[in-house]
């Protein structure tokens, strides 16, 4: 199975102003490990999500799309917490900006017993990244768990998605994410995530830290719409972004992207350690192809909405 850990939330996305000064919104399901969950899911993995879900109305709204996906709920029960909202603002470009509001959320209502319980018997993939290591508490108890998952031989992989404005002690969050990015053997990240940790370090220096790491065997660089780059210590490569006849938003774009990179690796039986770091030019190349073909379809739609893998392999057949 492919667990992915980490919160899910509500966006609650602004409206354009057309009544005289009152703030619309709605209200959209969210959170990276969740969307990227889903959209492994959709893709055909077998996939359980770990993270406590709220008794509350968004807590129902959270759970349509992951039981219509198919994704396997793996905490036991609902959280009493209310869920964790994000409001969401667009600039000029359209890309969204993000304002949060977690304090006793029910996504940060865990404990070591609750998630290690949670665990399946069986894990091939254990994807961690999102608020994870935000929070020292929380840090805590989820680098415990991630350890423990670790002893099994899982691949771990992680996208931090870097939140500046969440972070009130940047170095501490540094000091923090480096201790999950040295259990990770595959590392996604954006160019903004690395200008926000070190704004005066090279992409190509950043990629060579991570793979400097304890068990990093690849890691890809998303730089919007100039498409992504893949690093392994043998090799290299890079793929162009996939545009959809028709543009919605970039919501989950980097999330879809993810589900792909992952899915294209374990498609060439080299979800294993050992194995990723083996991958070569061209078969990097086709596994950002395939990312970025799940990030761009994602991208016809308003919100995260991945596609399923025959909606994938009907565009890559395409050539």
């Amino acid at each position: 199975m492919f667990v992915v850990s980490g919160e899910s939330l509500i966006d609650l996305v602004s409206k354009p102003d057309v009544n005289g000064g009152v703030l619309e919104m709605g209200a959209h399901p969210g959170g990276s490990p969740y969307n990227c969950a889903i959209a492994l899911s959709k893709l055909g993995n077998d996939t359980g999500f770990l993270c406590p879900i709220s008794q509350d109305t968004f807590g129902d709204l959270l759970l349509g799309p992951l039981n219509a996906a198919g994704v396997h709920q793996l905490v036991a029960g609902r959280s009493p917490c209310n869920t964790t909202l994000a409001v969401v603002t667009r600039n000029a470009k359209g890309l969204p900006a993000y304002a949060f509001y977690r304090q006793g959320t029910a996504e940060r209502d865990i404990s070591r017993d609750k998630l290690e319980k949670a665990l399946p018997p069986a894990i091939d993939l254990f994807q961690i990244g999102g608020f994870l290591p935000i929070e020292p508490g929380d840090a805590e108890i989820w680098l415990d768990v991630v350890r423990k998952v670790a002893t099994s031989g899982a691949v771990l992989s992680i996208d931090p998605n870097v939140r500046p404005s969440l972070i009130s002690d940047f170095d501490g969050y540094k000091d923090r994410l480096g201790q999950f990015l040295d259990l990770a053997h595959i590392v996604k990240v954006s160019d903004e995530d690395l200008a926000a940790l070190d704004a005066g370090k090279s992409l190509e220096d950043h990629a060579s830290d991570l793979l400097a790491r304890p068990n990093c065997e690849l890691v890809v660089v998303t730089k919007g719409e100039e498409g992504s780059r893949a690093f392994t210590t043998r090799a290299q490569a890079s793929a162009p972004i996939y545009s959809p006849p028709v543009f919605g938003d970039t919501v989950g774009a980097g999330d879809s992207l993810m589900a792909g990179l992952l899915t294209a690796i374990a498609d060439r039986n080299a979800l294993a350690p050992g194995k990723i770091g083996a991958l070569d030019g061209l078969a990097l190349t086709e596994i950002l192809r395939f990312g970025a073909v799940v990030a761009g379809l994602n991208c016809a739609h308003i919100g995260c909405v991945p596609p399923t893998r025959a909606e994938v392999e009907s565009i890559l057949a395409q050539g």
